[in-house]
Parts: C-alpha cells; structure tokens; sequence
C-alpha cells in the first residue's frame, strides 16, 4: 500500500502539514515510499542531516536576528544580564516566528492560520536555542558586561550560536521525523 503524496499546500488548515509525506517543495510530494511506517509517518532516520540543517539555519537566523537586537538594547541602556537576556530571548521567539510567518502568510494563508503555523513549526526550536545559547554566553565570564564595543561580547555571542546550532541539530532532525517542529512548515513553501 502507498501513502498518497498528494499536495495540501494553500489550505487554512494550519495542521495539514503534520504529515511530512504529504507535500514538498514547489507541490510536489515528498518523494518518500512512507507504507512502512505507521500512518505514513517518516522516522527521524529518514530525515536528511542537510534538511534538518536548513531547519535549524532558518531557527538561528530568526533566533540571531532577535537575540542581537535584545542584547545590542539592553547593553546600550546599561541594563543587567537577567532583563538583558529576557528581552534577548523574548525578541529572539518574536523574530523567529515573524521570519517563519513571513513565508507561510505568502502561501496564502490566513494570519491566525500562519501563528499557529509558526507556533507548531518553531518553539521547541527556538526554546532549545534560546536555552542553550544564553547558557553559553552568560557562563563566558564578562561578555554580558563587555559592551557592544568589545570583541569579547561579539566573539561570544557567535561562539553561543555556533554551540546552539550543533545542540539544536538533532533535535530540529527528531523532530522533523515525527512531522513536528519545520516539516509542519515544508507544505507551504
């Protein structure tokens, strides 16, 4: 028996993505036989390492994108680390839910529709990202004070993204692979 492939890209339903096998890039199907897997679901095996990496790389952009802004307005006002860092992440969900939004509101999608979408698609992703990077920052001892002009701050923040990318890898690939986290996205590119 063969899953049907067929294409539910456009659709209102911010759910019918949640079957990876369902829809691909351009309409097209997935091009994955998935009858040997319970409800025509793919393992986390079967997700490629390069599609997982994409998933993560369009995380950390919207992740850096916020993050950067956080840290660049809290270290400008000469605020502490903790509201630093929370503004930081709270900027970091709202940047990469807007950049994951961006492309589903062009599929044509309705906005309540698309945060759903986003909400599905992004937040164990960027939680985990947001998590690990901070963690990595904040423990390079006077990077939070550094300020802006330092190369200490700078090189630390990449150093924390570039740890937060690795850590979120497999996570963002597990979850493809049960058709949660950005294949609940894939449709509607």
């Amino acid at each position: 028996m063969h899953t049907d492939h067929t294409h539910q890209a456009h659709t209102s339903d911010p759910h019918a993505a949640l079957d990876p096998g369902s829809a691909g890039h351009a309409g097209q199907g997935s091009g994955h036989d998935h009858s040997g897997h319970p409800a025509g679901r793919v393992s986390w095996a079967t997700v490629s390492w390069r599609t997982a990496a994409q998933a993560t790389l369009h995380c950390l952009t919207g992740c850096a994108i916020g993050e950067v802004l956080g840290m660049v307005i809290g270290t400008a006002l000469g605020w502490s680390t903790a509201p630093t860092v929370a503004l930081a992440v709270a900027l970091a969900f709202v940047f990469g839910y807007a950049l994951t939004m961006r492309g589903v509101l062009r599929a044509g999608l309705p906005f309540r529709a698309a945060l759903k979408v986003a909400l599905a698609a992004d937040t164990v992703s960027i939680a985990v990202m947001e998590l690990v990077d901070n963690a990595v920052i904040v423990s390079v001892p006077g990077a939070m004070e550094a300020g802006l002009s330092s190369a200490l701050f700078w090189l630390s923040l990449a150093a924390a993204f570039a740890v937060a990318f690795v850590v979120t890898l497999p996570v963002n690939r597990w979850l493809m692979g049960r058709g949660l986290g950005h294949a609940v996205v894939h449709a509607y590119h």
